[in-house]
């Protein structure tokens, strides 16, 4: 097995929104944000190989919306998602599994593309992961979630045909060594993949630790749907990170891809951040 991370550039968000009801007197230690409040975060995925297949964890949020749409959040793609691919000797048609944490559009942006006048799947040889909990809640979108879910990232996937979904079962393993949890604070049945390589777990974290600034307890979105059930499930995951030493994999932390955790008077805290090359066992 081997472990790539696959940068497709960077987005802006609302510091507040990503920080919730800490404020921003306490949050801006964190992350600096410009003039406008917003800060720059990732948008980091994961390559994973197994035997022959070459499964990604999560696409970015493509380039296909028009002006107004990327203004609000200013993306740049430095570098793109092909190039990351490129710079490991991949290209898009060697993907075998395109699997996706959840249906938001930084996270499944990146899975359809336009060709001409026709949107066609990025990744025309792989199987696209969701679950069916998921598609519905996406495809039917609550008023509160809808300007996240955009029909032009979620229903081609299911019109070419090449669409499964997992089994929602905690701890499923997908495929070999690879497997994954379920969490409901943020959206319905988010996935968490927790990958075994050699002696160590790497947890990618998706949008349940958005960034290592997001680990402290009350540091919850306020883009989460249900943030008291985002709470538990922090709270459960970390002691269970924290007991068995996981590797925790950044989505969305511009500076860090990976951490451990340690626990001092504080609580829960991060440790040992940095590139995921430098903090695998060896």
């Amino acid at each position: 097995m081997k472990l790539h991370p696959i940068e497709t550039g960077t987005f802006k968000l609302d510091g507040g929104a990503m920080f919730g009801v800490v404020p921003k007197k306490i949050w801006k230690n964190l992350i600096a944000p410009d003039e406008n409040n917003l800060c720059t975060w990732a948008l980091r995925c994961l390559l994973v190989e197994i035997g022959d297949r070459k499964i990604l964890i999560d696409c970015g949020m493509g380039n296909k919306q028009d002006a107004k749409f990327f203004s609000h959040y200013e993306p740049r793609y430095t570098p793109t998602l092909d190039e990351s691919l490129n710079k490991i000797g991949l290209t898009a048609n060697d993907i075998t599994d395109m699997f996706l944490t959840h249906l938001h559009f930084d996270h499944c942006g990146g899975a359809i593309k336009k060709d001409g006048e026709k949107l066609v799947p990025a990744f025309p040889n792989a199987t696209y992961w969701s679950n069916e909990k998921h598609w519905q809640w996406a495809v039917e979108p609550n008023a509160r979630e809808k300007a996240s879910f955009l029909k032009e990232n979620i229903l081609p996937i299911r019109e070419s045909g090449l669409l499964k979904f997992v089994d929602v079962k905690e701890g499923i393993e997908l495929f070999e060594g690879f497997k994954i949890r379920f969490a409901y604070g943020h959206t319905e049945a988010m996935m968490i993949p927790e990958i075994k390589i050699g002696n160590d777990t790497v947890c990618y974290m998706a949008d349940l630790l958005p960034s290592s600034a997001h680990i402290p307890l009350p540091y919850v979105m306020g883009y989460d749907m249900r943030p008291i059930q985002t709470l538990m499930e922090k709270e459960n995951f970390l002691n269970e990170a924290l007991d068995k030493n996981f590797l925790l994999f950044f989505e969305h932390d511009f500076k860090n891809e990976v951490c451990r955790l340690q626990k001092n008077e504080k609580g829960i805290r991060a440790t040992d951040e940095g590139k995921l090359i430098e903090k695998l066992k060896h």
